[in-house]
């Protein structure tokens, strides 16, 4: 086990599971992850196999068929996956944060109907905010949802939908009123759950998920645009049943996936400080291995801090919003540190690695190419940092 990114005060339960999925990272992922990568071939074998540990249910209360862990727990095993593959952290992520949204936010049908096929991974989520001229400005969104009678009618398109095409089960935000003065835009917005055949093309009527976005990275999971045009959703398929709420619904949702790509971003890291610390040991010059030269001594020095100060950080927000307390500045900050030093770490170990780096045998190539997905993933680090910025306002604010 790696002396770097320990966590105290664990239960036997938290690190029994922890030791399960370490163990399924280093025998079913780490061996084919690179393959399976160039070949952006989805990984069903690996999925089936997290749907057999149960991670697709770890944080679905009990009553509902999960294993009712804490966002903790979740955390620490999506630091484990992406320390293999981070693409299947992500196949996980946007299911977790549906889950999630159901379990604080939906109506009791919806939580029955839905979070026990969810915890077995029968139904795969997704969730939909961005648009293609939106950026971080989600007040901004333009698709739409009108009434008609018991149902609503959407139209819009929407841009970056992890698991797009393989998802049976879509949160999708769309406007619901018109902007009225003096009302905050983001007060008309209904978060909807859409449910669809996976695949693409039209997958229910007035429903298209056009065919796979191509990336530099981040690949095997499907990122797709949604394009819906006429698309009638029960409105008893509003989430929580009231409309109106969706943007402080999509939030929350969006506060704990600040934490998962914080832990993506510790997994990703650890993967190349431990690549770049067995490479120094292996590879000679000047009649000795380079992990004897001070240079890289110094390099080593400070990945592996980086490594230690991004996970416990990492483990900050997590613990804080399983207290119940508010935790955007906390996963905030964790997101913002973890994806930044994720880069640094990564790119650190592919100068050790020098030109072997550059070649598509060695596996830093590959997490070369993924680290950059965290820093714009879940909001970008200027978002990150105006939040931060305004939190630490509201608690420092000084007496006029």
């Amino acid at each position: 086990m790696s002396r770097l990114a320990q966590t105290e005060g664990l239960t036997d339960i938290q690190r029994e599971i922890l030791s399960t999925v370490r163990d399924f990272v280093d025998k079913e992922i780490l061996p084919v992850a690179t393959e399976l990568e160039h070949r952006d071939e989805y990984p069903t074998a690996i999925v089936e196999g997290l749907k057999e540990l149960g991670v697709f249910g770890l944080m679905i209360p009990e009553e509902y068929g999960g294993l009712g862990e804490s966002l903790l727990t979740y955390a620490l095993c999506v630091e484990e996956i992406a320390r293999g593959w981070m693409s299947v952290s992500g196949i996980i992520n946007t299911h977790f944060i549906v889950a999630y949204m159901l379990k604080q936010h939906g109506t009791e049908e919806q939580k029955e109907y839905f979070l026990p096929k969810m915890a077995l991974g029968e139904i795969r989520g997704a969730f939909s905010m961005s648009e293609p001229g939106l950026g971080s400005d989600v007040s901004a969104i333009t698709s739409k949802a009108a009434r008609d009678g018991d149902e609503y009618v959407l139209n819009g398109q929407k841009m970056w939908l992890t698991n797009g095409g393989t998802a049976t089960l879509v949160a999708v935000l769309c406007r619901t009123g018109e902007a009225q003065e003096g009302v905050a835009p983001h007060k008309a917005m209904t978060t909807f759950l859409v449910e669809k055949e996976p695949g693409f093309g039209e997958v229910r009527p007035g429903l298209t998920i056009p065919g796979k976005i191509e990336k530099m990275g981040y690949k095997g999971v499907d990122t797709t645009e949604l394009i819906m045009d006429g698309l009638r959703i029960p409105a008893d398929r509003v989430l929580g049943g009231t409309p109106n709420r969706g943007f402080y619904q999509m939030m929350d949702g969006v506060e704990v996936g600040r934490v998962n790509v914080a832990a993506r971003g510790c997994g990703v890291a650890r993967r190349a400080f431990e690549l770049g610390v067995a490479y120094a040991q292996q590879r000679h010059t000047f009649g000795k291995p380079i992990a004897q030269h001070q240079a890289i001594q110094f390099k080593l020095a400070e990945m592996g801090t980086k490594v230690e100060a991004a996970h416990a950080m990492m483990v900050n927000a997590a613990r804080k919003k399983d207290s119940g307390a508010r935790n955007d500045l906390e996963a905030g900050m964790a997101k913002y540190l973890a994806s930044e030093y994720c880069k640094e770490v990564v790119e650190d170990a592919f100068r050790i690695h020098g030109g072997y780096g550059f070649s598509k045998e060695y596996e830093i190539e590959r997490l070369y190419r993924e680290a950059p997905m965290l820093l714009i993933g879940e909001g970008t680090a200027e978002i990150q940092k105006m939040i931060i910025g305004r939190r630490l306002l509201e608690e420092y604010r000084t007496q006029d």
